[in-house]
């Protein structure tokens, strides 16, 4: 009988110790981005793009397994930043979102501008003389964010939309006059047009304050640390190795 009590009272010292036991499929990560080329988009039913190249080369360090999805950005955003261990790829870090997540790491490097067309001239030297125009954004993304904070007001300068590429066809149409978007996909989506960039995109404005850093990886707030300092050693990992810089060098 002491035996039995004794190892009773070890198996629970030890579920204290280690906490409750992982569920099956305990291993496997809710994955959350959008449609956003290069660094992300589904290609004949499979999700990929430089992002999730990375993502999915961290999750393997981790030896952890991802279930991608995609889905519109303030969808998305609302989904990882209310969920617990849910994680969301090439997010915008800001002021505004600092608390709301935890930050893994940068996967992907950034730049943005506000692009018209070249036959419009439109250049800035400060980004209050483009508060005059229309500038097409898309719903909760970093861009329409940071406009926002910076006094531009969606449904007066601001023409939201939930997809990338509307906003470039409302470019070349007249639409609006100028488009917030980070160059990679700004020059991608023109190309996926029949596009030459060139002819159809100008740098207005530089926009330095957004995106310096690149994107990052990040989970909801009430996700435990361990987990998040899982991954960030992972990716710390494949930056080291030369894993990182093969993917970089592939898609970029």
């Amino acid at each position: 009988m002491f035996w039995q009590n004794s190892s009773v009272l070890c198996f629970a010292l030890l579920g204290v110790l280690l906490g409750p036991v992982a569920p099956a499929g305990a291993d496997t990560l809710k994955v959350l981005t959008e449609e956003y080329p290069p660094y992300n988009y589904t290609d004949d039913g499979q999700i990929t793009g430089f992002s999730t190249a990375v993502v999915r080369a961290v999750l393997q360090e981790a030896n952890l397994q991802g279930d991608f999805q995609s889905m519109p950005w303030a969808r998305a955003y609302e989904t990882a930043q209310t969920s617990d261990s849910v994680l969301i790829y090439s997010i915008g870090r800001n002021p505004q979102r600092e608390k709301l997540f935890k930050w893994v790491g940068v996967i992907a490097p950034t730049q943005y501008y506000l692009f018209s067309l070249p036959q419009r001239k439109l250049k800035f030297e400060r980004l209050e003389q483009a508060q005059a125009l229309q500038v097409a954004t898309v719903n909760e993304d970093v861009g329409e964010q940071f406009l926002i904070n910076k006094g531009f007001v969606r449904g007066q300068n601001l023409q939201s939309s939930i997809k990338y590429e509307l906003n470039y066809e409302k470019l070349k149409r007249g639409r609006v006059d100028l488009w917030i978007m980070s160059e990679l996909v700004a020059v991608y989506l023109a190309r996926q047009a029949g596009d030459v960039p060139t002819q159809t995109l100008a740098r207005s404005y530089a926009i330095t304050e957004l995106g310096s850093d690149g994107y990052y990886m990040a989970f909801g707030a009430s996700t435990p640390d361990a987990l998040v300092e899982r991954l960030a050693k992972a990716l710390a990992t494949i930056k080291g190795n030369g894993t990182y810089d093969a993917l970089k060098k592939k898609w970029l």
